[in-house]
């Protein structure tokens, strides 16, 4: 079934449902942001399809801390230009979305006992408005971020995840953006995909569909396959975010499945009530 006919048969179930999807995207290079991708593509058609949400809480791979978990409270987050050496047109766009001050620090209280505090100075990385300019292109939806605490074990996402699913039936789309694999030491553009690449992204898939995500979880079980998928695991984080914030009722359906460069999974991923 093409993205596109996947997209249309959840558009039907979002109909029947007042609980908000979640949503996982492999982000891949910011290149997507300016050229025409089936990436892009793909996320204009699932924005259209989408319900339109109240807020976003978007959980990005790009922003990383340590020993707490910071959540976004400005009223205009700034649009950040995480990367370099792209060309100029990158630099030049721009997400002006409002943030959304009182849900996130309402989400601060939810998430009191994993150590968060509000922040105004983060914004809106690459990880978040690269997706959103085709998610929501007018960028009038209010979104804001929550860190990913890089001290704690893998689980502890899921457990974020769990915390945060309730604001489902607030009208808030929560929002994860990395790659199930994610390796630029071992990038090569326009090389097929890597054995471990592809080893690593079967595996996370069919122990998704099973609903196993403490084995997602459990680093000594994924072995030496999650050292080669993920040199540093910030870009697999925001996945078990998704995966906690799903419900044990909910579809589970897939987007792009592709591996681009080599090493870079753009698999993503929904979950919505049926």
């Amino acid at each position: 079934m093409s993205v596109a006919s996947r997209l249309e048969a959840m558009k039907d179930s979002f109909a029947r449902s007042d609980r908000m999807p979640v949503v996982f995207l492999g982000h891949g290079s910011p290149m997507n942001v300016i050229e025409d991708t089936e990436f892009s593509r793909a996320w204009t058609k699932l924005g259209q399809s989408l319900p339109r949400p109240q807020a976003i809480l978007v959980v990005s791979a790009h922003w990383m801390t340590t020993g707490t978990t910071l959540v976004d409270v400005s009223a205009m987050p700034r649009t950040i230009y995480d990367f370099y050496g792209f060309p100029e047109a990158l630099y030049q766009e721009r997400y002006p979305a409002p943030g959304q001050p009182e849900l996130a620090r309402e989400v601060i209280t939810l998430l009191k006992s994993h150590r968060a505090q509000e922040d105004d100075r983060w914004g809106l990385d690459h990880g978040a408005w690269a997706v959103l300019k085709y998610l929501y292109p007018g960028a009038d939806v209010p979104v804001f971020q929550v860190s990913i605490d890089m001290s704690r074990r893998l689980e502890h996402q899921l457990e974020i995840g769990r915390a945060l699913s309730e604001l489902r039936d607030r009208g808030v789309l929560v929002l994860g953006s990395g790659n199930v694999v994610h390796n630029l030491r071992a990038m090569r553009p326009g090389a097929p995909p890597m054995d471990f690449a592809e080893a690593f992204d079967t595996l996370f898939a069919e122990r998704l569909s099973d609903r196993d995500f403490s084995a997602l979880a459990d680093r000594e079980r994924l072995g030496t396959l999650l050292s080669a998928a993920h040199p540093t695991v910030d870009h697999y984080l925001p996945a078990l975010t998704i995966a906690g914030a799903s419900h044990a009722g909910d579809a589970l359906s897939y987007m792009t499945s592709a591996i681009d460069l080599g090493s870079v999974s753009m698999r993503s991923f929904i979950f919505h009530a049926v």
